[in-house]
């Protein structure tokens, strides 16, 4: 279910989509049911803020990837074949529906901050 600036899932998972990588990153939020980690969330589903930042790390960049995981790598073996992923970091803070990407990102926002967009209006709710 979309709810301001998010998709609702359940009562304690929200996804927003995110503008650096070009897909939807989930936390869990309103935590009781034990899964961990979980954020702070404000509540506010127009203006959300979730404490403390978002940390999404991909392929190579993984503590627990393996040299042969890196989808760099991808068109190498397979070259009829898009990467289905990609290697990267994406690293935020989501304060009043604002995300403040922070340095360590890998994608073209770093360093930016944006306003968070409606999930139906982003290329991947279509």
């Amino acid at each position: 279910m979309i709810k301001g600036k998010l998709k609702v899932i359940g009562e304690h998972y929200a996804e927003f989509y995110c503008p650096g990588c070009k897909e939807y990153h989930g936390i869990n939020i309103n935590n009781g049911t034990g899964q961990h980690p979980a954020w702070g969330f404000n509540g506010n589903y127009d203006a959300p803020t979730f404490t403390p930042s978002i940390l999404v790390k991909s392929g190579h960049y993984c503590d627990h990837a393996k040299s042969d995981d890196c989808w760099c790598h991808w068109s190498e073996k397979h070259p009829d074949e898009p990467a289905p992923f990609k290697c990267g970091i994406c690293h935020s803070f989501v304060t009043n529906g604002k995300i403040q990407y922070l340095g360590d990102c890998t994608h073209e926002l770093a360093g930016q901050t944006v306003d968070m967009v409606v999930p139906e209006e982003s290329e991947e709710a279509k």
